[in-house]
């Protein structure tokens, strides 16, 4: 059984932060794991600002609910969906991704959660660190062969503990970094790399 093993943001998905950043203003927000590859310090960066500026739950809620996927990604993911077993891998959190899984037809959603005050963003729970490659880990426990895709550092555990590993629309220095995977620039593409690995690994 083919297992497709997907990151969120940036693969089907715009990046959240950078839409707050923009529905906001606020610079600072900008930044992804495409510029900083510690999570933890990209998150503790993002709650001081979000503090700094007064920034609650509510306010990113009505920024993402203004968003959608990216184009042709709903399609993508049916298409996927025929073929694989699709499960989303993401390093979001569940108030902000589970509005975008309406969006895509309900898929599985595997990601952390939000400490949450009075509106106020105090702290995160990670459901575990590095849960993306811990996941594809857990799925090949049960002889499922996995096939996986992401955008940025964060995804690179994930690839290389997957049986097939693909880059989609990474930076160019990520691609420096890890060579070793082929880079679909869309999603027709993407769905070569899918077949491909299929093929080869299923």
């Amino acid at each position: 059984m083919l297992v497709a093993c997907l990151d969120l943001e940036g693969v089907l998905v715009p990046e959240i932060w950078i839409n707050v950043a923009e529905a906001t203003g606020i610079d600072d927000l900008r930044l992804t794991t495409r510029d900083i590859a510690d999570y933890d310090e990209l998150m503790t960066h993002r709650l001081r600002t979000l503090d700094r500026h007064g920034i609650g739950l509510g306010r990113i809620q009505a920024v993402i609910d203004g968003m959608g996927p990216l184009p042709g990604a709903a399609d993508f993911l049916n298409w996927l969906r025929q073929r694989f077993q699709v499960v989303i891998l993401s390093d979001t959190f569940y108030p902000f991704g589970m509005p975008l899984m309406a969006q895509l037809g309900h898929p599985t959603l595997l990601c952390h959660d939000l400490e949450i005050v009075e509106d106020r963003i105090v702290g995160y729970r990670l459901r575990q660190h590095d849960q993306k490659t811990k996941a594809v880990a857990a799925l090949q426990t049960l002889n499922l062969t996995v096939v996986a895709t992401g955008d940025s550092y964060n995804d690179s555990g994930m690839l290389a503990r997957a049986d097939a590993g693909v880059w989609f629309c990474p930076p160019d220095r990520v691609v420096a970094e890890f060579p070793q995977y082929p880079v679909a620039r869309d999603y027709d593409a993407l769905r070569t790399e899918f077949t491909e690995a299929a093929r080869r690994v299923g």
